[in-house]
């Protein structure tokens, strides 16, 4: 597997996750949409479907991480840390071309939703903007380490069902029936866990988009909430360090 492979199969992957994933946030959440206020289930189904089709997609090519929390979990798992940065870095470019993506396809609710008095008000906005949502994740409760924790044992959970499950034979990712049951621990963690923080469980579908909110010419758009965004960026990274340890000590 070389390194153009990795980086080219985690743009790609990355980007149809972020896509499809905030795609659906987007389309529960802003006026002018068919499907708004479908609701969490909707959300959470959304996001599963949108994993499974990314690491089918791009399995072959470079594994399939689509998350530096999966990479560092097999970094640790395997002792082999030389493709990190290749997969991060595909990964980041990913993430940030899908939430751009997101833009294109709903440009005119964008405007609709943000130019609407009911959505804005009347006075400057302040804080996490109103559709900050659609690009990456937000506490319901501001607890520093309450959501930071809640953030690394989703992440547990996740990088522990990817490394249990098996890899390819290239040792580097998902098989396919990996996929498939990825995608329902995706849900699963969503429906279980996804309350409290909106479940980043990857530092790349959460820094990615939130730097494109910050850059995007959206109208009445308010900030990036920039003081919670370590969050869902360390929580992660812990979580997959975690499960990699647990890995190698139960299951190795």
């Amino acid at each position: 597997m070389s390194s153009s492979d990795i980086f080219l199969g985690e743009t790609i992957g990355t980007a149809v996750l972020i896509l499809l994933g905030g795609g659906v946030c987007a389309a529960v959440t802003l006026k002018s949409s068919k499907a708004r206020n479908a609701g969490w289930l909707a959300i959470t189904f959304g996001w599963g479907f949108a994993v499974m089709t990314a690491v089918y997609m791009t399995a072959s090519l470079s594994g399939a991480h689509l998350n530096p929390a999966v990479t560092v979990g097999i970094a640790i798992k395997d002792g082999d840390w030389g493709n990190v940065p290749v997969y991060v870095a595909g990964q980041m470019l990913g993430a940030m071309i899908g939430a751009a993506l997101v833009w294109v396809t709903y440009y005119g609710q964008f405007q609709a939703h943000l130019r609407d008095p009911e959505t804005v008000g009347e006075k400057p906005i302040e804080g996490p903007g109103p559709v900050l949502g659609i690009f990456s994740t937000g506490p319901e409760i501001r607890n520093t380490w309450q959501n930071l924790v809640t953030e690394i044992i989703g992440t547990v959970v996740l990088v522990l069902a990817v490394l249990t499950q098996g890899l390819n034979d290239s040792g580097k990712g998902l098989g396919v029936i990996g996929a498939l049951i990825t995608a329902f621990v995706v849900v699963s963690i969503g429906l279980s866990l996804g309350g409290p923080t909106g479940y980043a469980i990857n530092p790349a579908r959460d820094l990615g988009p939130r730097i494109v909110h910050a850059l995007l010419p959206l109208p009445n758009k308010g900030g990036s909430d920039w003081s919670y965004a370590w969050i869902p960026v360390a929580g992660p990274l812990i979580g997959g360090a975690i499960a990699a340890g647990i890995y190698n000590i139960a299951f190795a």
